[in-house]
């Protein structure tokens, strides 16, 4: 589908730039409203944000957008990603809408949709805003207008459900965290689920500002958290982003666990558990080592594209239930129908104590690979499938890798860049041939 507003999650972009700005927020609503009455005369949404400063406008230009097609709006205030899913779902509402640009910095922004399942929405209801967005608005007379309110105790409700994620006799009492909240949408939430499970909880990146949101902490910076961990002594460390829906964890080692092995322990806890792992989707960006160690254990990895949207799509596609992503989106289909970095972290907790192993112990034997990136400004209007040098490369790499390693040359699909990664256990090897492939591939 051809997209003019829509990514591969949602809309984003810079605030005050457009599509993230409040005229264009308005527009939006209304367009929304109007695909939603086709199917329901009186809809209800829900809006929650993160903690952006830019939040506030977004909200109010949604809010009125809503309001003028003839739909009532919930406001929860800021609320994690996955924690919008859960009580659309949960309360029965039409639509979850989610104001947040995740991991970027607080200068940017975006909308994000949920369906009343909680999950997201196929590319036909996008392309249906889209063409919505093209009509003259038709504003509904003022009997007809949408009425808006606070939703009381939705970090509460969400917490609750966090908990029963988990079982019953699940107790952390004994156990010492560090949560990184990354100044983003858990700050209130995400200590309140550990600590409620007895836990002995420490928190950084939970005062947010506005403006602080994803600013050398959380998921995406996470040697705050291992910082963290060794002054205060703890035991695990977690670490959200700015929406709450992904998730680093550290041990007391100062050791980094990324989306790729939490993925593994998931796995591999439910089989011990006896429980049917049919296979595990992952993306192109998922290290061999673990697809390696997935085998070992009688279970296929499927690779789908890079996001989250496409590894829950693979998922339903084959009636699985674990996937994830490196960057820590990891995805238990029988837990909840998103993402969830708090979920996620009480799953691999709760593996920890029932196996009475630490996390690490459960990863023996699987040492990831090093990953050489080098992203190479295209010139414009080159094919980097029609290079000869680079296909030259490409086989002297694969040749020499063998099993040993992979090679992945994806372009991006939001700037002219192509990204040439190398995967090996040996680390100098894979350097020198992704080096050699960025050179030919800028040659080109």
């Amino acid at each position: 589908m051809s997209r003019t507003f829509f990514g591969t999650d949602g809309i984003r972009g810079t605030v005050g730039q457009a599509p993230i700005t409040p005229d264009f927020m308005l527009r939006l609503g209304h367009a929304v409203g109007q695909v939603l009455r086709r199917a329901t005369p009186r809809p209800t949404v829900l809006i929650g944000k993160d903690t952006r400063i830019s939040g506030y406008m977004l909200e109010s230009s949604l809010e009125a957008g809503f309001a003028s097609a003839g739909v009532d709006v919930l406001l929860s205030g800021p609320l994690p990603t996955p924690g919008v899913a859960y009580l659309t779902r949960a309360l029965r509402l039409d639509l979850g809408v989610v104001i947040s640009a995740s991991h970027n910095p607080f200068s940017d922004n975006g909308v994000k949709f949920f369906s009343a399942r909680g999950e997201k929405l196929p590319d036909e209801w996008e392309a249906a805003v889209e063409a919505e967005l093209l009509e003259m608005p038709r504003w509904v007379d003022s009997a007809g207008l949408g009425k808006a309110k606070r939703l009381s105790d939705a970090g509460g409700r969400y917490i609750e459900f966090c908990k029963s994620t988990v079982p019953h006799s699940l107790s952390l009492r004994g156990m010492k965290l560090v949560i990184d909240g990354a100044n983003g949408a858990g700050y209130h939430v995400a200590p309140d689920v550990f600590h409620e499970l007895g836990a002995a909880v420490v928190t950084i990146g939970c005062q947010p500002d506005g403006l602080n949101i994803n600013e050398g902490c959380g998921a995406t910076a996470p040697q705050a958290l291992v910082k963290a961990v060794a002054e205060h002594g703890a035991d695990y460390g977690i670490a959200l982003d700015g929406d709450a829906d992904r998730l680093q964890m550290v041990d007391s080692r100062g050791r980094l666990y990324n989306g790729d092995e939490l993925l593994y322990v998931l796995a591999a806890d439910r089989l011990a558990q006896n429980w049917a792992v049919p296979g595990v989707v992952g993306t192109l960006m998922t290290n061999i080592a673990v697809e390696l160690a997935l085998a070992r254990l009688g279970v296929g990895l499927v690779r789908a594209k890079v996001g989250d949207r496409y590894v829950l799509e693979e998922l339903t596609a084959r009636g699985w239930q674990l996937g994830g992503e490196s960057s820590g989106h990891l995805l238990a289909l029988d837990r909840h129908t998103t993402g969830d970095g708090i979920v996620s972290a009480l799953q691999i907790l709760q593996a920890v104590r029932s196996s009475g192993v630490t996390l690490a112990g459960l990863l023996e034997g699987v040492t990831l690979y090093p990953q050489t990136m080098i992203n190479v400004r295209l010139r414009e209007g080159s094919d980097w499938r029609l290079n000869a040098a680079l296909a030259t490369a490409r086989e002297g790499a694969e040749r020499e890798l063998g099993e040993a390693g992979r090679v992945l040359i994806r372009a991006s699909g939001t700037e002219p860049v192509l990204r040439v990664m190398v995967e090996s256990r040996d680390a100098e090897l894979g350097r020198h041939w992704a080096q050699h492939m960025a050179s030919a591939a800028a040659a080109g």
